[in-house]
């Protein structure tokens, strides 16, 4: 395994500078097919001048350039400490750099490291062995603001009207939506994980974000509720940075998880309009990003 320090430097870079197409494209569709608000036009014009400036200049697409989260799958041979020494070595390349802002603060003493580099949760890295011989990184950014409105229910809750069942599950991701307006930075993306235990119903919640704008789950029933919850959540009219206006949430995914009876879980993350989310995929001597 060589040093691979550079390539995923160069991931930060692109996912902290550029939006990846499908998002791009889910915010372009939803600026030309909007209600004809004039806010929610005005806001949506604002953010595809920001998203062209920020891939021309490569400056980072927003201020708080967030939590950076690594999901890696790796084949045989590969090193997950040699890989985490790596990816660590590229935050704080990326940081003097100033793709990232320095975010790293101690949650005891609030001291900042100035590099991004934190205890072993901060940056975040799952590891994956594989079969295969090929290396995939998939980097999230994840701002605070849309942290901050994540929610996660204990079903039944009986002020949501919502049980252990598919309708359970669309009301508490409506009332997350409802509860978040504009703090989350609308318009966004919502990843849903049912079951689990608390700490993997969230990790689930954010690893489903690396898949595609506009692919759904492939249980048609499921697929549905996505489309549904999406529907229903541009009813509520929040609209782009709660200004009011029907483009609220552009996309849904949903994603199960194995639970104890005693449990059910259902844990909705936010993912803010600045969907920062690349792929570095490495195989033999070639590597792309995407």
């Amino acid at each position: 395994m060589g040093d691979l320090t550079r390539s995923i430097f160069e991931l930060i870079r692109l996912t902290s500078t550029s939006l990846p197409a499908d998002v791009k494209s889910a915010l372009i569709s939803s600026y030309n097919n909007g209600d004809g608000d004039p806010i929610s036009k005005n806001v949506l014009r604002a953010i595809l001048e920001n998203v062209k400036i920020a891939r021309n200049e490569s400056v980072p697409l927003c201020q708080d350039t967030g939590t950076p989260i690594f999901f890696v799958r790796f084949p045989e041979g590969y090193s997950s400490l040699q890989l985490t020494r790596m990816i660590r070595a590229a935050i704080a390349e990326a940081t003097a750099s100033a793709y990232l802002r320095p975010n790293a603060v101690d949650g005891l003493t609030g001291a900042n490291s100035g590099n991004n580099l934190g205890d072993k949760h901060f940056p975040s890295i799952y590891f994956e062995e594989i079969e295969g011989k090929t290396l995939t990184i998939d980097l999230l950014l994840k701002g605070g603001g849309c942290e901050n409105v994540g929610r996660q229910y204990s079903l039944p809750d009986v002020n949501l009207h919502a049980g252990r069942d598919l309708v359970g599950v669309r009301n508490v991701a409506l009332d997350a939506v409802f509860q978040a307006q504009g703090q989350g930075c609308a318009p966004g993306f919502l990843g849903i994980a049912v079951g689990g235990d608390r700490g993997t119903s969230y990790m689930a919640s954010k690893e489903v974000f690396t898949e595609k704008v506009g692919s759904h789950h492939p249980d048609p029933e499921i697929a549905e509720l996505e489309k549904c919850i999406t529907n229903d959540a541009n009813k509520l009219l929040i609209g782009p940075m709660g200004f009011g206006g029907k483009p609220t949430i552009l996309g849904t995914r949903i994603i199960g998880a194995h639970r104890l009876p005693a449990s059910f879980f259902v844990t909705v993350s936010y993912m803010c309009w600045a969907f920062r989310r690349r792929r570095l995929t490495i195989s033999g001597e070639e590597c792309e990003y995407s």
